[in-house]
């Protein structure tokens, strides 16, 4: 039976929580914070947990076996306290940024705001942290001496696991807050994939040349990279760069098409849902921004390069994003305004 946790627990646990994301978020941190009530919660716990198994899967330096091992012991901790308290202590030796090993390190805490969830939550958000462990630990395994993906279709496996399930749980939250009517909830659904993975796909694309360099993992597949005369051994090599700036090209093109799928998802939320329409607009956006930056750079195939927006246009996407929720038509001139250029509020396109 799991244990009952006191209401000062439980209140230090979600306090935790509140303070340690932002600095464990990139994209989610003040989407998070716009959900209120149980539904706020539960994401805040369900993003930790999440994060949790990320910086496992992350450490360049634990084993595969370690990985797969510690991944297992994680997800039993949402169905045995004694485990959950015992944890912090048995992934000690997991390496990575230091706030996500903070958060790692108070796993029990994060177990004791999961324990505090609605049963209805707390079934789905463990359902789908225990398919991403899963498929982490799998692809820990088969691929011991570092993440190198070889095909699309192990790309696109790849990230149903670590993202598209992220979309699954979301979207099985909304609807047992009881914003996302049946009808609705079944066209939601057939996108909810497409919504996590697009902003997966984004984040790798970016941040290529740091994978491959701190985490020892390359997600362009090698296959598509060997077709363009490229390959993952000289994937930051300058005298490769055409080659290897075509491969990824054709990333830019699968993630635009996603991406484009996620904001279909993002119109298809009720109008009165705000919150959970706030909480999706700001990463949609913010991705068709940097994937913008993406075609018009190579900066991500450099050794020590990333791509990023501008903090102006973060703010002014901020602004602009949460104006325009309640229209599905301004929030399309918004996107197209912003698949083109640099995002200003005067930029004319509300007009």
């Amino acid at each position: 039976m799991p244990t009952a946790d006191s209401p000062a627990r439980i209140r230090d646990a979600e306090r935790f929580g509140r303070e340690i994301l932002p600095a464990v978020s990139r994209t989610f941190a003040l989407s998070v914070q716009l959900l209120r009530g149980e539904l706020g919660r539960s994401v805040l716990c369900a993003y930790l947990l999440c994060r949790i198994a990320d910086t496992i899967e992350d450490d360049g330096q634990a084993t595969p076996e370690d990985k797969a091992r510690l991944l297992g012991e994680f997800v039993r901790c949402l169905d045995d306290a004694s485990i959950a308290d015992a944890f912090p202590a048995r992934a000690s030796g997991i390496q990575g940024d230091a706030a996500h090993v903070q958060l790692l390190r108070r796993t029990d805490l994060v177990c004791v705001l999961f324990r505090s969830l609605p049963p209805g939550s707390q079934e789905r958000v463990a359902h789908w942290v225990r398919e991403m462990a899963r498929g982490m630990a799998e692809f820990a395994l088969r691929h011991p001496g570092g993440l190198r993906i070889q095909t699309v279709e192990e790309y696109r496996e790849y990230c149903y696991y670590v993202a598209g399930t992220v979309g699954c749980m979301l979207t099985e939250l909304w609807r047992e807050d009881g914003q996302v009517p049946p009808a609705r909830y079944a066209a939601l659904w057939a996108r909810c994939t497409s919504f996590g993975e697009a902003l997966q796909t984004v984040n790798i694309l970016k941040d290529i040349a740091t994978d491959a360099e701190r985490e020892n993992a390359v997600y362009v597949p090698e296959r598509t990279l060997q077709a363009h005369g490229g390959s993952q051994a000289s994937l930051l090599d300058p005298s490769r760069l055409e080659e290897n700036r075509a491969a990824v090209g054709e990333f830019i093109a699968l993630a635009w098409t996603d991406l484009d799928q996620a904001f279909e998802y993002l119109l298809l939320l009720p109008r009165r849902a705000l919150s959970i329409r706030a909480f999706c607009v700001l990463p949609l956006l913010y991705a068709y921004a940097t994937l913008r930056e993406l075609t018009r750079t190579d900066a991500m195939l450099r050794p020590g390069g990333t791509v990023k927006i501008s903090r102006g246009e973060v703010k002014s996407l901020m602004v602009a994003g949460l104006a325009t929720l309640g229209s599905n038509t301004l929030l399309r001139r918004l996107v197209a305004s912003v698949r083109e250029r640099p995002f200003a509020p005067l930029a004319g396109w509300a007009g």
